[in-house]
Order: C-alpha cells, then structure tokens, then sequence
C-alpha cells in the first residue's frame, strides 16, 4: 500500500502523534509518558512516499489496519486497543 505525504500527515494527527519537523517531520506517539511508537518523513515528499511498508511497520499496524486508518475507519481508541493486542502497551 502507497501513503502520500498528506495521508501520513492525516494519519499521524488522528491517531494522536506528536509531531516535530527539521529536514524530516518525525511523529512519535506516546501513551502515559511512554513513547511506544516513533516514524518520520521526509520533507521534500509531496506524493507517494517510497518507504511507506517501513512506515507502517514502525506504527506497528498491519496492511489492512493501516487501509481501516486512512480510510477513517480506525480510530485513536482502537489504534490503542491493536497495540495493546500486539503486546505493545
């Protein structure tokens, strides 16, 4: 699955990450003062992004949770409820 730049943007502001830019806009999510996750773009992106799999994997979410998530059908509470099922919080 390709993810624009927009969409990670979207993504990353839904789910609750916080977000801090430089040559790279990195987004970390954290849960009770713990970071539990951490990704980062590129800057210079603008369409497709090329390392979209790393993305998704560093979000820990599979393919399919990662459709349900720019399809905003998955939200921040059941993001958390997958992570917790992963083991992950």
């Amino acid at each position: 699955m390709s993810l624009s730049a927009r969409e990670f943007d979207l993504l990353v502001d839904k789910l609750g990450y916080r977000t801090r830019g430089g040559a790279h806009l990195l987004a970390w999510l954290e849960v009770d003062g713990k970071v539990v996750a951490r990704t980062r773009r590129s800057r210079k992106s603008s369409g497709d992004l090329p390392m979209s799999h790393s993305i998704r994997q560093q979000m820990k979410m599979s393919e399919t949770e990662m459709r349900e998530a720019v399809a905003c059908t998955l939200g921040r509470d059941a993001y958390l409820d997958i992570l917790r099922g992963k083991g992950v919080l």
